[in-house]
């Protein structure tokens, strides 16, 4: 093998290798080290290669010209290859949350003053997106089953982006060539149409384009979404790219843009690339100058990644492993609201001490990235799943994550209950502060009359009362277990009874006579009162 083939087998692999898996051109890129170390490893291999070659025809031909150069490169090649290894990974180990706790708890500015009375309005029945992914892709594939001339070539693809389209809530997904020879034989007109599903009606449609899209996920060759992506912005670290649709109904890519700490740390939104399906035309932007029609710059799952950090971190890293004190997490599952021309993500915000409640809960903007913390106590969201379907376990239906809204003032859980089918049956409600409270309608009615029927039963001890800002002096202190969660039965100097979660407020155990506690609590006319918030 002479020299010369090593150095083109070597710069073929490369091109290859590239226009394959597109690796950015980024040192904090995984992909990118990962390229470079498979190189320099093919390189190393071959070097001995020669070098064994050289050296079997020194012995059987008698041949003293054994050429060490090879020989060497490739020992240098594989000590580099080792000492390079081990450098990563103590640049990666001396930039984790063992020495950047705080780094790390300022990966997303939390604002912490939110205020559910005023940020939430009156949940308007008319716009609630009732309809959850799953049940968006039996429409789309209901509207795709009727279009005979399309099945054949293209399929449904799995995006659903859930936007705010014209002030209505929506799920949009484009279709996909069906391999390769549907695309060799529809290339040249692309793909011609996307499906949108009303979350709130569940009217579905396909939408058809007067020119087809042709850079997609299932393109190939230089049609491909990803690489034409890669070309054009060599150097960007890409999130996964969103199909949505502007206010006019053209559809584009959304492909957030990150940067990391050391490799792939830390990471973080720069901006997005918009990406034309239709031209293949795009434009980068700053997070600040995205269109608002946009509704997808941040995915749910890095937003939640950045607010675990934020709770776990905010008080160092031993604290996030030994005392745990203040240290809190997300709940493991997240929906979305549709507010103010945007979509926010929602998730409940629990300790990571406690059981089966919530100290509050998160909303993102998924444009913005700006996220609110909002203090209302309550149950987990799991435990509300569970609290509806016990109410029909003998149908054996299965509940939706809970959205959140605001009803009568109060902030209250609804949930869709479903069959084996994935079809809806029933509506639940239930008190995002007392779990037990739950009704559940069927969804013949209406969702409107279901909401009527969780009025009737729990909604006027709510209505009237207000909230009451106090001073007590403690008298006495009692922890009681009831159901898996953890509640403090105090007395005041006035003996005057409350009751409060330890979600409330975790230094309840530190509480003794005579600490002064600052609460608040409901004005209703019950002996023992429910505290909503201590300030110690």
């Amino acid at each position: 093998m002479k020299k010369i083939i090593i150095v083109f087998i070597e710069i073929l692999f490369i091109l290859l290798y590239y226009y394959m898996f597109l690796p950015p051109i980024n040192f904090h890129s995984f992909g990118f080290w990962f390229f470079m170390f498979i190189s320099i490893l093919l390189l190393f291999v071959m070097s001995l290669i020669y070098s064994s070659i050289s050296g079997v025809r020194v012995l059987f031909r008698n041949d003293r010209k054994v050429d060490f150069e090879l020989t060497k490169i490739s020992m240098l090649l594989g000590g580099f290859c080792g000492a390079l290894f081990i450098l990563l990974l103590i640049v990666n180990f001396f930039s984790s949350p063992v020495f950047n706790a705080k780094s790390y708890s300022k990966r997303i500015s939390v604002d912490e003053n939110g205020n559910f009375d005023k940020d939430f309005d009156e949940a308007d029945f008319n716009a609630i997106p009732l309809i959850d992914r799953l049940s968006s892709e039996k429409l789309g594939d209901r509207v795709m089953g009727k279009m005979k001339d399309l099945v054949s070539q293209f399929y449904v693809s799995n995006q659903y982006t859930q936007i705010n389209y014209n002030d209505s809530i929506v799920r949009v997904t484009p279709l996909e060539y069906a391999g390769f020879i549907k695309w060799i034989s529809n290339s040249k007109r692309g793909i011609p149409s996307y499906i949108i599903v009303n979350s709130v009606t569940g009217k579905s449609e396909m939408v058809n384009l007067d020119k087809g899209m042709k850079y997609m996920p299932s393109s190939f060759f230089n049609k491909n979404l990803m690489r034409k992506l890669r070309f054009s912005y060599p150097t960007e670290c890409f999130g996964d790219s969103k199909f949505e649709i502007d206010n006019d109904g053209n559809p584009y890519w959304i492909t957030p843009t990150y940067t990391y700490t050391a490799i792939e740390l830390k990471k973080k939104v720069t901006g997005v690339v918009i990406l034309d399906p239709i031209t293949g035309k795009s434009k980068k932007y700053k997070i600040k100058d995205i269109p608002t029609w946009v509704d997808n710059a941040y995915s749910a799952d890095l937003l939640i990644e950045q607010i675990d950090d934020w709770g776990t971190y905010k008080d160092g890293f031993l604290n996030s492993i030994f005392g745990q004190k203040g240290v809190v997490n997300t709940t493991s599952g997240y929906n979305y609201l549709a507010m103010n021309d945007d979509v926010y993500m929602y998730t409940g915000l629990t300790s990571v001490l406690s059981d089966e409640s919530n100290l509050g809960f998160v909303l993102s903007n998924l444009r913005t990235g700006y996220t609110t913390f909002y203090s209302v106590p309550g149950a987990e969201e799991y435990s509300a799943m569970d609290s509806a379907q016990g109410q029909v376990q003998q149908m054996k239906y299965v509940s939706t994550f809970p959205l959140l809204i605001k009803l009568n003032g109060q902030p209250t859980y609804l949930v869709s209950l479903k069959d084996n089918a994935g079809l809806v049956k029933m509506y639940g409600f239930i008190d995002v502060e007392d779990y037990q409270k739950v009704v559940v309608t069927n969804a013949s009615l209406g969702i409107k009359k279901a909401a009527q029927n969780y009025l009737d039963s729990y909604g006027d001890e709510d209505v009237t009362s207000t909230m009451i800002d106090k001073d007590i002096i403690v008298k006495t202190i009692t922890p009681v277990s009831i159901d898996g969660t953890t509640y403090y039965y105090i007395l005041d100097s006035d003996n005057n009874k409350y009751k409060v979660s330890i979600k409330v407020y975790d230094n309840l155990p530190f509480i003794k006579e005579n600490d002064v506690l600052k609460i608040t609590y409901k004005d209703k006319d019950e002996e023992i009162k429910i505290i909503n918030k201590i300030i110690n």
